[in-house]
């Protein structure tokens, strides 16, 4: 073999180890969506691959998109596995480490037989601007898929990916115990939210309670839990109410949180008067999330719905009137800060047009004196099951 054909081989070697190195490099600064070979720049022929891009925050710009953290979600449970970069957190309301898939990593998923490629990246805000949201720089998934493979991502996988998301978060995050804070520091510009929350880890479970009555008990919340096609068979809401009634100190807070425990709920505990009216009831049942349970303690302490008192009071002062033989007493004027939440706004509020936008909730009234209560409040389909306890 001659000394030319021996120069160019090896000229030939040098020249492909320097585009391996190269590329190497070019792979561990450049984001992988960017070394895609979408022929785009071809006039007469159309791009293969179709990517959809899904931004952190929405557009309102200060929450972070439900979508987006169901796809971490997802991707942290299903597609972490064969990534070379990955980060770890202990998420918010996550009772467990939170592994990731980091900035600038791709990730494969398989889904009816197609292969879809998943690319977290971020970019950084160069307007100089005032930003309100938490940071500067904006996370983003990208998904890219071939483009015969459209109806079946947009239509199908993106749902499957929705869903599943949603369930690993349920199963990983920590139970939380919520209580309304009063109207006027909602804020949700600075994150002052209508609801404040702690975790939640009572140990209450049914072990005090009579085996037939603890029986009946998990048996109806189980019906509950599992009933999701039959409410929607029948078009009502999925949710159920509770009352729960007795003497004092007979466990009914222990029931909720044993009831909690038991179906792996969130609880609100809806303090009525710190509610000024109807529409901030309304306003707190929006923010109030599936698979958690609404309570509203002592009702019958809460709030004069029947009107009695103010009836007695007119009734008592329109008798004074025709008594010109005595003198008339000035009627005290009702206080401005006491709430307006009436007896219509809570009946709407547990099964109005309102409940039908959320699923998977029940409510608990708790009460020393059923008796006190308005029957439209307590009766059947409102209150579906009365457990008195004692």
């Amino acid at each position: 073999m001659s000394a030319t054909v021996v120069e160019r081989w090896v000229g030939l070697g040098s020249a492909v180890a320097t585009v391996i190195f190269l590329w190497s490099v070019v792979q561990n600064y450049v984001p992988p969506t960017d070394l895609l070979p979408l022929p785009h720049h071809l006039p007469s022929s159309q791009p293969p691959y179709l990517q959809i891009t899904i931004s952190e925050y929405g557009a309102e710009r200060f929450q972070r998109s439900d979508f987006f953290l169901a796809i971490e979600a997802y991707l942290s449970n299903a597609c972490t596995r064969h990534a070379r970069k990955l980060k770890a957190e202990l998420g918010k309301d996550s009772k467990n480490l939170w592994v990731s898939v980091d900035n600038h990593e791709e990730v494969t998923d398989d889904f009816n037989g197609i292969t879809i490629w998943w690319y977290a990246s971020k970019r950084q805000s160069k307007a100089n601007v005032i930003n309100y949201t938490p940071a500067d720089e904006r996370h983003f998934y990208r998904v890219v898929f071939h483009r015969q493979h459209r109806d079946l991502v947009v239509d199908s996988y993106l749902p499957f990916i929705l869903d599943e998301g949603r369930a690993v978060t349920v199963k990983n995050r920590q139970r939380r115990l919520f209580t309304n804070n009063a109207s006027g520091s909602w804020n949700p510009y600075w994150g002052k939210s209508v609801w404040s929350h702690v975790p939640f880890e009572h140990p209450a479970t049914f072990l005090a309670m009579h085996p037939d009555e603890k029986e009946a008990v998990i048996d109806d919340l189980m019906a509950f839990q599992e009933s999701k096609e039959y409410y929607a068979k029948v078009g009502k809401a999925w949710k159920r109410g509770y009352l729960l009634y007795g003497p004092p100190g007979t466990g009914k807070s222990t029931m909720i949180a044993a009831m909690a425990n038991f179906l792996d709920y969130d609880i609100y505990d809806l303090e009525l008067t710190a509610v000024k009216n109807n529409t901030e009831l309304r306003k707190l049942f929006i923010e109030t999330t599936g698979k958690s349970i609404i309570v509203i303690e002592d009702i019958d302490c809460s709030v004069d719905f029947t009107g009695k008192r103010r009836k007695d009071k007119k009734a008592s002062s329109d008798k004074d009137s025709g008594n010109n033989d005595k003198p008339k007493l000035p009627i005290e004027p009702e206080k401005d800060d006491a709430t307006k939440v009436t007896l219509s706004g809570l009946l709407n509020f547990i099964n109005g047009l309102w409940y039908a936008c959320g699923g998977e909730r029940i409510i608990i009234f708790t009460t020393n004196h059923k008796e006190k209560l308005d029957q439209a409040l307590i009766r059947r389909g409102r209150m579906d099951k009365h457990i008195k306890m004692s």
